[in-house]
């Protein structure tokens, strides 16, 4: 027989499981309905700010992961020097990358003409990312690195910032063409004295490669590095196959590790990611045609992997994902 002391236990227990399920459910239907592409998220003051790839680069804010509200650009205009560089240049910003280095937001972002390496990446800084704050204000240092026809082997898109044991800053880029590429920075993060004829591979799609100049992305399908720093290892994660074709899209996720920021970044069966190694972490399925361009998060006290996938019950719309890692017994990260 129950006594009323069970009858309460049981009626919190249900309430609980309701209000978690619900939590839950809000949650997920709060994360697909918001439309983006190639985003990156960072934390300022009680925000979490998620940028991604839009005119003057789009901006999203949330204090809960559930509620999404969109920001100002931050560019009203296309940098003059970027239209420039690249006349084809409208305005439409690819790929930022967004972090917090030397008291600054540094955001790293991409100007490229579409399927060419006709490509630069630039870099704008701010104190705050609170748009309400007086110190909020966009300064636009320009171009940071470029790539261009003829003359590299590389794409210049697709920036990520890290820092190495040293405190060195380091930018890791690219797409297609001979892949994904690392060059160290000044100390500033604002330019590279490295010569950009000697910038190492450290991924590529496949093992075939060679030094020749192609005015073509070629069948190398990887882009979208993200390197991030757990415990005694860095690891490289990439965007294999083919992203951007609604339900068509191919996009999946792959990840190596090195104890060397420079690399070599090895995969879980010892294959090279500069050979065309790399550990699948996600893929696409019936409900998302393609996931990919990630970026890795620290929420509270569990990283967290924010990328794209294409809502195959949407017509292909690209929408925001964002899922729990977990770390295996080998220190390898695995995403239900």
């Amino acid at each position: 027989m129950y006594t009323l002391k069970n009858i309460n236990v049981l009626k919190f227990f249900f309430l609980l499981l309701f209000t978690i399920g619900l939590y839950n459910k809000t949650f997920c239907q709060s994360i697909v309905e918001l439309s983006v592409h190639d985003p990156v998220m960072i934390k300022c003051k009680d925000k979490y700010y998620l940028f991604h790839t839009g005119n003057g680069i789009s901006v999203s804010s949330s204090k809960d992961l559930v509620n999404w509200k969109r920001e100002k650009s931050v560019f009203s205009t296309p940098p003059s020097w970027a239209v420039e560089k690249v006349p084809s240049f409208k305005g439409h910003i690819w790929a930022p990358d967004i972090t917090f280095y030397k008291g600054k937001y540094y955001l790293y972002y991409s100007i490229s003409a579409f399927g060419k390496n006709t490509s630069c990446i630039g870099v704008t800084t701010n104190l705050t990312l609170d748009s309400s704050d007086p110190d909020y204000n966009w300064t636009d240092h320009g171009l940071v690195i470029e790539s261009i026809p003829g003359n590299t082997n590389w794409n210049a898109i697709d920036p990520n910032f890290i820092i190495d044991e040293n405190g060195n800053p380091f930018l890791s880029f690219g797409s297609f063409w001979d892949g994904i590429k690392l060059v160290k920075l000044n100390k500033d993060g604002l330019l590279t004295d490295q010569d950009l004829t000697k910038i190492p591979t450290i991924a590529r799609r496949h093992d075939r490669f060679d030094d020749k100049i192609s005015v073509s992305a070629g069948d190398n399908a990887i882009e979208a590095p993200f390197i991030y720093k757990y415990n005694d290892y860095y690891y490289l994660f990439v965007s294999l196959d083919y992203c951007c074709r609604g339900v068509n899209s191919t996009y999946k996720i792959s990840v190596g590790r090195s104890k060397n920021l420079e690399g070599p970044y090895i995969d879980n069966l010892g294959e090279d990611m500069a050979k065309g190694g790399g550990k699948l972490v996600l893929e696409g399925n019936h409900d998302w045609h393609g996931v990919g361009h990630n970026a890795i998060i620290k929420i509270d006290t569990h990283e967290h992997i924010v990328f794209h996938g294409y809502d195959a019950n949407d017509h292909g719309r690209s929408k925001l994902l964002i899922k729990k890692i977990h770390w295996n017994k080998d220190g390898w990260p695995t995403v239900n």
